[in-house]
């Protein structure tokens, strides 16, 4: 057991939408020969082969807009690759995803360098002490200078840039890499417009030379500058105060094997997992577990309900009985699988690192731990603070049934929250959003899953606090503020401004506001 989660590199890419996250993972996917040709690769309009893109929406839009998970063997390492939501407005799913990964890849636009949400994923990976790897990608295309890009990652993210490979050709005129490791040069050449393995040529220095010429002294020297001598210090990436540097075109397989190394590498393994406590839990210990991701209807056919589960310790074995720790109640796992985008295939055993899909394992939700023989409660996954509210209204009142059960599953997914008010009714429940376009998924989920068409009515709320029941009475009076319950029981106070906030806070001190995320999240939340 210790072998096998010695194997694993489980790993999450972060970018900001559009700097070719998904397009990178069919690019390892295809670099691992388990897929062969890469969907995602000749542009947005060719989407709908992306393995990990499995919604219709997100072929319809060429965006990722649920995490997936990727297992595939490379080198004698099992790869569990989580791709997740670039666009802002998926935050909560991307937060969740970060949490039960060992390492994450930064993709860099090679003409944006470091975007807003980029930075603000990498935020969560610091508050985590993620080690990260960072990929300058579109090498193919115009961009920043490559000390630009350097001098921006060490200035806005603190760590350390330490080159693995470096780019021979300035952006736009991709010609291959400096593998500094092996000291050698990685000639690529394009093969049907990056929808197949590219080709690789390796050359000595004084080869590269006599090839590249100036090119090649250039790319030397530049790379160099960023060395300033120092030696590869593989503790301080696992320390997350240094970042691998490596240059490729996800979009024509160039510097993607060299992608694949480094994590076999230089990724660490699954190690002992930290429990609610502050404690540690060995990968030897028996079997535990936690819930990063629930996600129905990625089966047509059987309208199933699949709960991601990252194994933290021991040997996860289908059929076993695990215990629920948030109820204490057991259960048994009889129907668990590998995921691999939409596709799936039936798993008997999973070790640390690994991710295990159990399907209709519907008492589960986002944070829940589970355990077998030694109790372990792993920690909750914060609320994100909602900006965007909507009342749901069925368009068909004959379908209210399906409205409420298609608002609740979507609700038990982590799609959106949900909200209620006295005044309105469990008819029309309050839809609680970081982005508008949670909206659209849950109009188009409730469409094409639910058969229960709704329309919306905006309201103008654009803060929330966690507040007590004894509020609700108070602000009952108060112009744009107003009080409503959350599944969970917690009462969300929510304002039409800061401005109104700050009135309720000066003129009623008494009552309690807290800001959602820092309070203890209920064990039953996500």
């Amino acid at each position: 057991m210790v072998r096998e989660s010695t194997r694993r590199r489980t790993f999450a890419v972060i970018s900001h939408p559009d700097a070719g996250k998904s397009t990178l993972t069919e690019a390892l996917a295809l670099h691992a020969r388990v897929i062969g040709t890469a969907g995602a690769t000749n542009g947005k309009e060719n989407r709908r082969e992306t393995v990990s893109d499995w919604m219709q929406m997100e072929k319809d839009r060429g965006i990722s807009i649920s995490s997936t998970a990727l297992q595939f063997a490379y080198r004698d390492t099992v790869i569990n690759l989580l791709d997740t939501p670039g666009h802002a407005d998926f935050s909560e799913d991307t937060y969740r995803v970060l949490a039960a990964v060992d390492c994450a890849v930064m993709l860099v636009d090679a003409a944006k360098g470091l975007e807003t949400q980029t930075m603000k994923l990498f935020e969560v990976c610091r508050a985590r002490n993620l080690p990260i790897i960072t990929v300058i990608n579109k090498w193919d295309r115009p961009g920043l200078d490559p000390l630009a890009l350097m001098d921006e990652i060490t200035e806005r993210t603190g760590l350390t840039p330490m080159p693995l490979t470096w780019a021979v050709g300035i952006a736009g005129d991709f010609r291959g890499v400096w593998d500094l490791q092996k000291d050698e040069y990685v000639h690529f050449e394009r093969q049907n417009s990056g929808a197949s393995l590219a080709k690789e040529e390796h050359l000595s220095p004084e080869d590269a030379l006599a090839r590249e010429g100036d090119v090649w002294e250039d790319s030397l020297g530049e790379a160099e500058l960023v060395i300033d001598g120092r030696d590869f210090d593989r503790q301080a990436f696992l320390d997350a105060k240094a970042t691998p540097i490596l240059f490729s075109s996800a979009a024509l397989n160039f510097g993607v094997k060299q992608i694949l190394d480094a994590l076999v590498d230089l990724a660490p393994s699954a190690g002992p997992r930290e429990d609610k406590d502050g404690g540690l839990r060995p990968v030897e210990a028996p079997f535990s577990g936690f819930v990063f991701k629930v996600q129905a209807g990625m089966n047509k056919a059987h309208r199933d309900h699949v709960a991601f589960i990252r194994v933290c310790s021991g040997i996860f074995e289908r059929g076993m009985v695990v215990t629920h720790s948030n109820t204490g109640k057991t259960f048994a796992t009889k129907y668990a699988q590998h995921l691999f985008g939409r596709e799936r295939e039936v798993i008997d055993q999973a070790y640390p690192g690994d991710v295990v899909g159990l399907v209709n394992a519907s008492a589960l939700r986002v944070g829940d731990s589970l355990y077998v023989e030694e109790p372990v409660e792993y920690p909750p996954i914060p609320f994100f603070s909602p900006e965007h509210f909507r009342v749901a209204r069925s368009k068909d009142p004959s379908r209210y049934k399906q409205f409420r059960r298609g608002i609740d599953q979507l609700e038990h997914e982590g799609i959106i929250q949900v909200l209620r008010s006295d005044r309105r009714g469990d008819q029309a429940p309050v839809l609680a959003a970081v982005g508008p376009m949670q909206f659209e998924v849950v109009e188009d989920r409730m469409t094409q899953d639910f058969n229960a068409p709704m329309r919306y009515e905006q309201l103008s709320y654009s803060l929330a606090r966690i507040t007590t029941a004894d509020a609700a009475e108070i602000l009952s009076n108060v112009h744009g503020a107003e009080v409503l319950v959350r599944t969970d029981g917690a009462h969300v106070a929510v304002f039409n401004d800061i401005w109104a906030l700050r009135r309720v806070e000066k003129n009623h001190p008494e009552v309690s506001l807290t800001v959602i995320g820092t309070e203890s999240p209920n064990s039953r939340g996500y």
